[in-house]
């Protein structure tokens, strides 16, 4: 199995950068504007993304596995394209200096291939959308997230 993994600090408290991961309005104000479901343990949270002009362009369905306050979040993926499904997603908190650190983790690909560079990439995009809501109160959620090419 592969994982996508990566840290980043976050000037601001672990409780703001947990809310922000653990619901649908802190979800949707980082990774996607469409994001609704349940986000509590056995709820299902359903993220899709579309163009800026409001076209669908791809989505996932998560179920949430796991919620220790200002400690964790993680999901499994239940629906989606053929690559993610079966995989885990996971954020680790914890403190260090002034900085919220997340440590996270996209688990359990089943082999290496470009969706999976891709989605590295975004993962990266987003988590500094996730930085930039917490520490300004304002993220860059799809559709109004950094391109990075032909698969947006």
């Amino acid at each position: 199995m592969k994982d996508i993994v990566h840290r980043v600090g976050i000037k601001a408290p672990i409780a703001k950068v947990y809310d922000a991961l653990s619901t649908i309005e802190g979800l949707a104000r980082w990774w996607t504007t469409t994001t609704t479901g349940s986000s509590r343990i056995g709820g299902d949270v359903a993220f899709r993304f579309h163009t800026e002009t409001g076209d669908e362009i791809g989505g996932f369905d998560m179920e949430v596995l796991e919620l220790v306050p200002e400690q964790k979040v993680r999901w499994r993926v239940k629906a989606g394209p053929a690559e993610w499904v079966g995989t885990d997603i996971e954020f680790l908190l914890s403190r260090q200096d002034d900085y919220t650190i997340v440590m996270f983790g996209h688990r359990k690909w089943r082999e290496e291939v470009e969706f999976m560079a891709h989605c590295s990439t975004k993962w990266a995009t987003f988590l500094l959308s996730l930085r930039d809501l917490v520490e300004t109160g304002k993220g860059r959620p799809a559709p109004h997230d950094l391109r990075i090419g032909n698969w947006h």
